[in-house]
C-alpha cells in the first residue's frame, strides 16, 4: 500500500498536486491546510473540487474553523482522502475548540488529528491519525502547547489496536522534545531515513518539519520525497505493509 503526506498550502498549485498524486499514486493522502465550502470560492479548489478532480472516492474533512467569504461559509482544516473506504473516522481537538465565524485578529493556533481505520487487500485493518501541529511563529523548537498536543496524540495511539500509521506537519524540528515523545513509541521515518529537510525553493524556511510515524508491526518498503513541488512543504511518500 501507498500512503501520502502533505501540508496542501491550500491547494493552491492544485495542478502539481495532481501531478503528484498521479505519479506516487498513493491509496490514502493525508492533507493539511485545506479549504471546503458549500460552493466554489474561486481562489484556490475546495477539497470536494480537487478529490473530484483525481477520481478519488471517499474523504474525510476535519475543520477547525470557518470564516464568511463572499455569499457563503468557508471551512479550514484537516483531510484524508482516499480511494479506500474510510472507516470509524473520529476528529480529536489539540487546542480549542472548533471557530465559528473567526475573525481575521482571532487565535489561528485552534488544532485536530484525525483518525480513521483503512484495511489492506487482505482485509488487515490500519489505524491512520493525521495531525496538523501547532504553530510557533519565532522557531520549531516548540513549547508547552505542542508537547501537550504530542502526549495527546501518543496517548489515543498507544490505545489502538494494530497497526498505527500517524502524519502531518508538525510545525516541529526532530530535535524538540515534542517529537521525542513520539519517537518512544514509533519509528520516526523522517529522521530514519536522513531527511534534512521538508521544505522546498517555494519557502526560505528549511527544517524538517513534516513526519510520517509508524508502528513497529508495519513493514516499510519505502519512504522518501517526492521530487514534484505543489506545496511550499514537501509530499512525504510511504510504501508499507502490514
Amino acid at each position: 500500500m501507498r500512503l501520502l503526506q502533505i501540508n496542501a498550502w491550500s491547494i493552491r498549485l492544485s495542478n502539481r498536486l495532481q501531478d503528484m498524486i498521479a505519479k506516487e499514486a498513493p491509496d490514502v493522502a493525508l492533507l493539511q491546510e485545506v479549504f471546503e465550502s458549500p460552493s466554489e470560492i474561486g481562489l484556490f479548489p475546495t477539497l470536494t473540487e480537487f478529490v473530484h478532480s483525481i477520481k478519488f472516492h471517499h474523504q474525510y474533512f476535519s475543520p477547525v474553523y470557518d470564516f464568511g467569504f463572499m455569499d457563503t461559509r468557508t471551512e479550514f482544516g484537516n483531510a484524508i482522502i482516499s480511494n479506500l473506504t474510510l472507516n470509524d473516522k473520529a476528529t480529536i481537538f489539540t487546542n480549542r475548540e472548533y471557530v465559528h465565524n473567526r475573525a481575521i485578529d482571532d487565535d489561528y493556533n485552534v488544532r485536530n488529528f484525525q483518525h480513521v481505520v483503512i484495511e489492506d487487500q487482505n482485509n488487515k485493518k490500519i489505524h491512520l491519525i493525521n495531525h496538523h501541529g501547532y504553530h510557533v511563529p519565532e522557531h520549531k523548537r516548540g513549547n508547552e502547547f505542542t508537547l501537550k498536543a504530542c502526549r495527546q496524540i501518543v496517548d489515543y495511539a498507544t490505545q489502538l489496536d494494530g497497526p498505527v500509521i500517524i502524519a502531518g506537519d508538525f510545525n516541529l524540528e526532530p530535535s524538540s522534545e515534542s517529537i521525542a515523545v513520539l519517537n518512544d513509541h514509533f519509528r520516526n521515518l523522517t529522521t530514519e531515513y536522513g531527511l534534512v529537510t521538508t521544505r522546498n525553493d517555494l519557502t526560505h524556511k528549511v527544517e524538517a518539519c513534516d513526519y510520517i510515524f509508524v508502528s513497529h508491526d508495519i513493514t516499510v518498503n519505502d519512504f522518501y520525497a517526492s521530487t514534484i513541488v505543489a506545496s511550499d512543504h514537501q509530499g512525504l511518500v510511504l510504501d508499507f505493509e502490514v
